[in-house]
């Protein structure tokens, strides 16, 4: 029983996973790509705990879901890309 549970889990992340890619692959939106990607890395992450290493799953956390993440957030907002659409602001 617990090994029927475990594999309706890992389906659940595999299709999170994907359709997590496939958010970031056909968003217009620069920032819903970087959470896209984030949320396909953190599905990665919980895969690997369940797969039982836990090394591997801090490694992808910290790299996949954390570093990277903030590296690309840091380069669209550089790059001018990663804009607040408030009401009332004005471009300066």
């Amino acid at each position: 029983m617990v090994e029927s549970i475990e594999s309706w889990i890992a389906l659940l992340l595999v299709g999170v996973m994907l359709s997590a890619a496939l958010v970031a692959l056909l968003s217009r939106s620069h920032l819903v790509a970087v959470v896209s990607v984030s949320v396909l890395s953190l599905g990665l992450t919980l895969l690997f705990v369940l797969l039982k290493a836990p090394d591997v799953a801090m490694t992808e956390g910290v790299v996949g879901a954390g570093l990277s993440s903030l590296i690309l957030a840091l380069a669209l907002s550089r790059l001018g890309l990663l804009r607040s659409t408030k009401a009332g602001a004005t471009d300066e």
